[in-house]
This record gives C-alpha cells, structure tokens and sequence, in this order.
C-alpha cells in the first residue's frame, strides 16, 4: 500500500526532530526544509540561495548559494560566526525545480524575507510549496 501525501510529509516533519546535524551546537543556526505538498516529497535538487541586507546601501548582499538534498534540507547554509543580527532573505529557485519534473509552477521563484535579532537562537525555515501555491513559517 503506498502512503497517502499528508502521511509523506507527517513522517518528513517528524525527521526533522530527529536530524542530529541540525541539533547539535555545531550545526548551521539557520536550516530550511522543502516539502513539495503537491506530490508528498522532498523539494529535492532545489537551487536556493542566501542574502543579508546591507542598510546603509540598501543592497542584498548574496552570502551563500546552495542545492536541497534528497530529503530537501541544505546542511551547513550559514556559520554561527556569520549568522549575525540584520534582515535576511532566503531565495527558492521553484521555477527551474518545477522544470527539471517536467512541470510548470506559476511561482518561478519564492523568496521569503526575515529579521533577526537573536542570533544565538536557532531558527527552521520550512517551504511547503506545490505548481500553484507555498507557505512558510518560523520553526525552531
């Protein structure tokens, strides 16, 4: 019997508890998940990519580019060192994603914009996304 979608992503939501790359000290302060909802998968071989807000020149400054792995996480996006107070945003490449299956989207990119004031705090940064549609929260 094959899984319905919903019980894809319940036992994908679960793992991330239990990552212990993410959960240790050493691990990035910042980490982000892919669910592609649509299909009940990982957002797998997803390119995205990290910016910090310079405010005085109100330019974004790119920090780090990165791919999804199989399981649609991207170890290892930013060091504890760098992670710093400051506006971030976060870029999903979902058009070329979407592509690469064979699909079209109407969202060719998501970027999800977010303040930090805490950076000793570890923040989760999940994109729940199908051809048509996406959500985001702050996890921990």
């Amino acid at each position: 019997m094959y899984p319905t979608r919903l019980q894809r992503i319940k036992e994908h939501l679960l793992a991330e508890n239990q990552c212990s790359d993410m959960a240790t000290p050493q691990g990035s302060p910042l980490t982000t998940h892919v669910l592609n909802t649509g299909e009940g998968v990982p957002g797998a071989r997803m390119a995205l990519s990290l910016h910090r807000l310079d405010s005085q020149m109100a330019v974004w400054n790119l920090l780090t580019t990165g791919t999804t792995n199989a399981d649609g996480r991207c170890p290892g996006l930013i060091s504890r060192e760098a992670f710093t107070p400051g506006m971030y945003k976060m870029r999903f490449e979902t058009g070329q994603y979407f592509e690469s299956l064979g699909q079209a989207c109407f969202y060719p990119y998501v970027e999800i914009v977010f303040t930090i004031t805490d950076p000793a705090q570890k923040f989760h940064l999940p994109l729940l996304l199908s051809r048509f549609s996406y959500s985001t929260y702050r996890g921990s």
